[in-house]
Parts: structure tokens; C-alpha cells; sequence
């Protein structure tokens, strides 16, 4: 595997926790172990607005700096990642609750993480993106990528849906149920699992395809799909709903495709060089002996 490094490491462009002042003190904090290393610190102006500091626009941090850093947890690392695609920066999450699966690094890790980016002792990894757009039936194309997953399901709690699903044009099956999941290596630790689905090595290149309760139980399997294929959805004569990372909503109604792709680019994010994904497993799903 070919090691990636930063070209620089001068500046880190920071986003934090939406709607939550309160970790205020905890930036301060952090924004002094950066500057005490002297990697300079900006922040994104919605951000900064929150806990009244100077900031500037989302886009010309993402222009300007190094690497990007998230301060929260995996969802405000999975919206840094979406929204700061285009730039090609490496983004590291530091958790500010519990370990997380993305935002892995602990407040309590910083300085140990900082000595070792400038002692180059980190790594860059390659995660794979899930490209698509919903087409409507008036034409309009809604494009969209996500790190985690597609879901899609019906706007009503508890009422089915039924998702027809077609692979390289030719159709595959029919899901009925409470929805399908579509989820990247990185999300099949997220909802994916939770409904039933396989956990897959993150570096790895594959869709999986997994129902949510599913009302039959002959043809309603978890499925992994090479990344390289296309996937075609549709939701024939029910409503439905596609949320991108639990964060982004699309109606889908008769007569729109959902079409699912491998992104041309690999987001990129950045850990300490040690971070072993095993051992992250074991410990937030309670893998193993516990004598280990």
C-alpha cells in the first residue's frame, strides 16, 4: 500500500459540534496544543458564529488549509468529509463524547497525536464514497455522495415500502419492507449492522446491500456488490425517502430512479499510524474474550 503523506503541515481548517456551544472551553484547549506546535488554527465561520470567534467561509478554509479537523463525533466528521469532498484534504476526527469509529482520536490523545503527525509517524487512509443522484421524473438530476450510506425507507413510521433494485441495468430484486440500506465498508458498522448486515473492512471496495425488515424471508439477504457496479433503484407506486448519511433527505416518487455509483475519488482520513480497526471493534461491540 503506498503511504500517503501531507505536503505541509502548517495550517488545520476546524469545524465543530453543531448546536453546541458548551464545547467552547474544550476548542479553546485544543486550538492551544495546535499553536503551541505552531500548526496555525481557522475555523469555519458557522462554527466560529456559534461560540462568538472569528472564523471564515467553509470554503475558503478548505482552499486554504493543510488537513481538516473535526471536533465533535462521527456525524460532524461524516458532514466534514461530505461537504469538503471536492478539496481533497485529509480529516481527522477528534471525539469530544466516546470513542467513536470515525472520530477515533480522544481529547485526551491530542498531544500524542500532534508529536507524531510532525514526527510523520500517522497514516492516510483511502475510504471509499458513494457518488449518486436521485433523477425525477421531470428530468431534474439531485447529486449527492455519502461516506457512510444510502438508506431508503418510507416517510411514514412503521408503513412498507417497496424498493426495486437493479445492478449494471439488469434487475436483480425486489425488497419489501421497512426499506434497504446501501452502505459503504466505512458505514457497515452503522446501520447496516444494526439491521443484520456484515461488517466490512473499511479499506475495502464494495457496496453492501442490506434489508430492513424485510417481510420475506427467502429473497431478503445482506448482498455485497463489487464497487465498480452501478445500482438502480426505484419504489414503483409506494413514497419513499433516500437519507444520505442520516443527514441529507431526498422524496423519491413514482417515477424517480435513485442511481448508486463508486465516487471517482477515495475521501481521505487521517489517524494516528497504531490506530488498529480490530481493536476498535472488539471494544465498541464487545468482541472477544474479555481477558484479552
Amino acid at each position: 500500500m503506498r503511504h500517503q503523506k501531507l505536503e505541509q503541515i502548517k495550517t488545520a481548517g476546524f469545524i465543530l459540534k453543531p448546536d453546541a456551544p458548551e464545547i467552547k472551553p474544550l476548542y479553546m484547549k485544543i486550538k492551544a496544543q495546535f499553536e503551541a506546535r505552531e500548526i496555525a488554527v481557522v475555523l469555519a465561520e458557522r462554527s466560529a458564529n456559534m461560540i462568538d470567534e472569528k472564523g471564515i467561509s467553509f470554503e475558503t478554509m478548505c482552499k486554504e488549509v493543510d488537513f481538516l479537523v473535526s471536533l465533535g463525533g462521527d456525524g460532524t466528521l461524516l458532514s466534514l468529509v461530505r461537504r469538503s469532498y471536492m478539496y481533497r484534504k485529509p480529516v481527522v476526527g477528534i471525539n469530544a463524547g466516546n470513542l467513536g469509529f470515525l472520530a477515533d482520536i480522544t481529547v485526551d490523545e491530542v498531544d500524542i497525536f500532534l508529536e507524531q503527525l510532525l514526527s510523520e509517524e500517522y497514516r492516510i487512509d483511502d475510504r471509499m464514497m458513494i457518488e449518486g443522484y436521485l433523477k425525477k421524473s421531470s428530468g431534474e438530476k439531485k447529486e449527492f455522495f455519502a461516506l457512510n450510506d444510502v438508506v431508503i425507507t418510507s416517510p411514514q413510521p412503521s408503513k412498507m415500502v417497496k424498493v426495486n433494485a437493479s445492478i449494471d441495468g439488469e434487475r436483480f430484486n425486489s425488497y419489501r419492507g421497512d426499506g434497504l440500506i446501501i452502505s459503504t465498508p466505512t458505514g457497515s458498522t452503522a446501520y447496516n449492522l444494526a439491521a443484520g448486515g456484515p461488517v466490512v473492512y473499511p479499506l475495502t471496495k464494495a457496496f453492501i446491500m442490506t434489508p430492513i425488515s424485510a417481510h420475506s424471508l427467502t429473497n431478503q439477504r445482506p448482498l455485497v456488490v463489487p464497487a465498480d457496479f452501478d445500482i438502480e433503484l426505484d419504489t414503483e407506486k409506494y413514497e419513499a425517502i433516500a437519507m444520505v448519511d442520516g443527514q441529507e433527505r431526498y422524496e423519491i416518487e413514482e417515477g424517480d430512479i435513485l442511481y448508486i455509483g463508486g465516487a471517482r475519488r477515495n475521501a481521505k482520513l487521517l489517524h494516528r499510524k497504531e490506530r488498529n480497526y480490530f481493536s476498535i471493534l472488539r471494544e465498541k461491540l464487545h468482541w472477544g474474550d474479555r481477558q484479552w
